[in-house]
Formats: C-alpha cells, sequence, structure tokens
C-alpha cells in the first residue's frame, strides 16, 4: 500500500450554522477510515475560515479544542473560495500523503471518499469528483452551470463538466502544484492541465442542510471571468478575428459607396451611417473591455503580492494567532 495519511481540507465562509453538524460527520467518516485501515492514524481535518463575519472561526477552534482530529486555519480577510482551498492544500502536503478537499455544506457525498482512496492506492496523483446529474439544482442554477462549463471548454479552457472542487491529490501532485505562483486561481483549469495519472469518481448531490449557498450568480460570473482571462488567450484571438470581418465589411460598404458615386445616386446616408458608427464603437468598446481584463491581469501579477494572509493556525501544537510568517501558514 501506498502512504495513507489523508488530510480533508474544508473551505468555510460563514458555515455556522452547519459546521458543528459537518464536524461530527466528517469525525464518523474518518474514524470509519481509520479502523479499517484505509488512512492511517495520523489523518486530519483541517477547516480553512475564509475571513467568516459569524462565529465560524470559533467554532473552528472550539472543535479544535475538544479533538485533535481536527485542526484550522484562518484569513486575515476574505480572499475567496479557490485561495482557500490552496492554502489548506498547501499547508496539509507537508503532513499529508494526500489531501482532499470538500465543501462544508457536504453537499458532495463524503462516502465517496472510499472510492477517492481506492484510485489513490490504484497509482492515481489526482481524482477528480463529479457528479452524476444535476436533479438537486433549480432549472436557473442547472441551466447557468451547464453554460459555465460549455462557455470554459469553448475559450479552451480544460475543464472538467460537473466537476467542482471535490478532488484528491498526491503530495507529488501538490509539490507540483506549488510550483504555479500566478494570484489569479482557477484550480478547476490549473490542474487538469498538469498531468499526471488521474481518474474520476462519480457521486450523488445531497441537499443542503441549513443556511444558503454562498455561491451566488455574481460570483459564479467571476469565476468564469478569472477562468478565462487566466486559462486562455481565445478572447484575444476572437478580437483579431472581428477585426478581419469588421474591416471586410467596412470594404464592402466603401466599393458600394463608390458605385453609387459613380452612378450619381445620392444618397442620405444618415442611418447608414448611424448603424454603422454604432457598431464599430460597440465593438471597439468590447474589445478594450477584453483587453482591459488580461491587463488588469497582468498588472495584478507582476505586483507579486500574497495571495492570502493566515492570521491563525490551529493544528496539533496549538495556536499561533497574530503570527505572520513567511511560508505556507503566513503570506503567500
Amino acid at each position: 500500500m501506498r502512504p495513507n495519511c489523508l488530510y480533508l481540507v474544508v473551505p468555510c465562509y460563514n458555515e455556522e450554522e452547519l459546521l458543528l453538524i459537518t464536524a461530527d460527520k466528517l469525525k464518523e467518516k474518518m474514524t470509519r477510515l481509520m479502523n479499517e485501515g484505509k488512512i492511517s492514524a495520523d489523518s486530519k481535518v483541517l477547516f480553512v475560515n475564509d475571513g467568516s463575519k459569524d462565529r465560524t472561526w470559533e467554532l473552528i477552534h472550539s472543535v479544535y479544542k475538544k479533538d485533535k482530529l481536527f485542526g484550522g486555519l484562518s484569513f486575515s480577510r476574505n480572499y475567496g473560495h479557490q485561495s482557500a482551498i490552496l492554502a489548506g492544500m498547501l499547508t496539509a502536503r507537508e503532513k499529508a500523503d494526500m489531501v482532499i478537499t470538500i465543501d462544508a455544506d457536504l453537499q458532495q457525498d463524503i462516502e465517496a471518499l472510499d472510492d477517492f482512496i481506492a484510485c489513490y492506492q490504484d497509482g492515481c496523483e489526482i481524482v477528480y469528483g463529479v457528479r452524476n446529474s444535476r436533479n438537486t439544482d433549480g432549472v436557473f442554477k442547472k441551466e447557468s452551470a451547464g453554460l459555465f462549463y460549455k462557455l470554459m471548454n469553448l475559450m479552451g479552457c480544460e475543464v472538467i463538466t460537473n466537476h467542482a472542487d471535490y478532488r484528491l491529490m498526491s503530495k507529488k501532485a501538490l509539490d507540483a502544484l506549488s510550483e504555479y505562483k500566478e494570484v489569479n486561481l482557477f484550480l478547476r483549469g490549473l490542474i487538469p492541465q498538469m498531468g499526471f495519472k488521474s481518474d474520476i469518481v462519480y457521486f450523488d448531490v445531497k441537499a443542503r442542510e441549513l443556511g444558503q449557498s454562498k455561491y451566488t450568480l455574481k460570483k459564479m460570473i467571476n469565476l468564469a471571468m478569472n477562468g478565462i482571462t487566466s486559462m486562455s488567450t481565445v478572447p484575444l484571438k476572437l478580437i483579431g478575428f472581428l477585426g478581419i470581418i469588421m474591416c471586410v465589411f467596412g470594404g464592402c460598404v466603401m466599393i458600394s459607396a463608390l458605385f453609387d458615386w459613380i452612378r450619381g445616386v445620392t444618397v442620405q446616408g444618415w442611418t447608414t451611417n448611424v448603424v454603422l458608427l454604432c457598431l464599430i464603437g460597440g465593438m471597439i468598446m468590447l474589445s478594450q473591455w477584453i483587453v482591459g481584463e488580461y491587463v488588469g491581469k497582468i498588472y495584478m501579477e507582476v505586483k507579486e503580492r500574497p495571495r492570502y494572509i493566515i492570521e491563525a493556525f490551529v493544528l496539533d501544537e496549538g495556536c499561533t494567532e497574530g503570527d505572520e510568517a513567511v511560508s505556507d501558514e503566513g503570506a503567500v
């Protein structure tokens, strides 16, 4: 068997309603896996507090004090879901042989952990959790999610349909991931590009027990925009293609106007001018917006600001609140 110390990384944002329930369920599952010999007794559950405004960090600290199976780290402010996942994985990679990320609401079936571990033992370095269906989603969520994956693949991003961030990564894969330094993170597109032997585990999504989903439409749109501009240059190529089309169209209009002038046909041309000005002006503004998105990404990358700052960290040794050490446990 391969080394089997497992760390579960659980990003949390304003999850005080669910956190204790989640902790109990994860403890029961982890204990069962330990008793069956599938994971080692050193395995942990690592909660990541993404700058929550409620009592989430207080509850994480309380479950840590009661049971050393749990640990936690807390951001100095809200840095986003992708940063929370990355922070948890990079913190765990020094201690774990494999890391599995899972949402705090446990809508992703925890019974699929057995299949993740089995794939790891078969030699896979990355295992993707893919939901069987979206029957539990509303019509709008289902259609918007389908559009999201189609758009990402159309733009050249290598994403796995219906895979969110429920995945296993081995220590080898995490060491490779730590070499990527970009600030604008889109893990769903970045990790499949890494290579390594991988597999897919299918699971059923459960209904959320309490609270509301923190993934709003605005966050989904931002995720899509960040994914496209971080992983693909297709929009920039589309601008060039659009420019060629507009040049050809403009040339045709010019030739038509010349023929009218030669034949002595006088046309007022008000409607034509307005339509052309609006069309070309709109294309120019759209093109500038797309280019601006990429320039903004470059601007953020070259400044090399930390992707997140860990304000507090608890795991076995005790609490190190207030520390800002430069490592995976400080400014990163």
